[in-house]
């Protein structure tokens, strides 16, 4: 909607061409705001993920981090540098730290879903199993155990922080970064992040291989 005196001046202009008295132009005026006003967006569609779970783990919703985020002036940050403003101001963990920055780059048109600021990809996936989140845990970072559910794939830990998250890397490039979350004493949940992936095809194919590697840990886990 036009501030006031943009629209005394816009009105007149319509009185002039029209005829109309300073009420009736400026009544048309504003329902022809109203009707090309845009819609809103939704923020957590384009983010990718929903304000119920973003509030449930960070505190709060899009809309939310979205204007915190700009008063930091983020849309002109690095990706590291907002994950550092969510995560040492705001004191979310590193791994939500993460996704908040990844939805909020997705919402200023930073990155295209699943791409990097870098312009590479990354895929995403996560599943819930039946196991103390420690169990969880030591199937990724014991090797002997990461092993048999990853069909032989050998990973190499740069960095795990049990029972939390660990980072490998792949044999290809990249790092996989996981994430673990304890879902009371019998349920736990891993989401794991494949970075530095040449384009969306490969993305889409790892995603399926990464969806086929937790069928083989939810089967290891049962059996073992």
């Amino acid at each position: 909607m036009p501030q006031q005196k943009d629209l005394k001046r816009l009105v007149r202009a319509r009185m002039a061409k029209t005829g109309e008295s300073y009420t009736a132009a400026r009544a048309q005026l504003m329902r022809k705001s109203k009707r090309t006003a845009s819609p809103p967006r939704d923020l957590a569609k384009l983010a990718g993920m929903s304000d119920t779970i973003v509030r449930e783990k960070t505190g709060s919703a899009w809309e939310e981090w979205v204007h915190t985020l700009d008063r930091h002036g983020a849309a002109a940050m690095s990706h590291r540098e907002i994950v550092n403003i969510v995560h040492d101001k705001y004191k979310v963990g590193p791994w939500w730290g993460q996704m908040v920055a990844v939805g909020y780059e997705r919402i200023k048109g930073l990155r295209a879903r699943g791409q990097r600021r870098d312009g590479s990809y990354e895929m995403t996936k996560s599943r819930t199993f039946n196991v103390p989140v420690e169990r969880l845990f030591d199937a990724w970072a014991d090797a002997s155990a990461r092993k048999q559910w990853m069909n032989g794939t050998s990973l190499k830990v740069r960095k795990a922080t049990a029972p939390k998250s660990i980072r490998l890397d792949w044999p290809e490039g990249g790092i996989i970064a996981v994430g673990f979350m304890p879902k009371g004493k019998s349920k736990s949940s891993v989401a794991l992040s494949h970075d530095k992936l040449p384009d969306r095809d490969t993305a889409t194919r790892m995603k399926v291989y990464w969806g086929e590697r937790l069928d083989a840990l939810g089967e290891y886990l049962e059996n073992s």
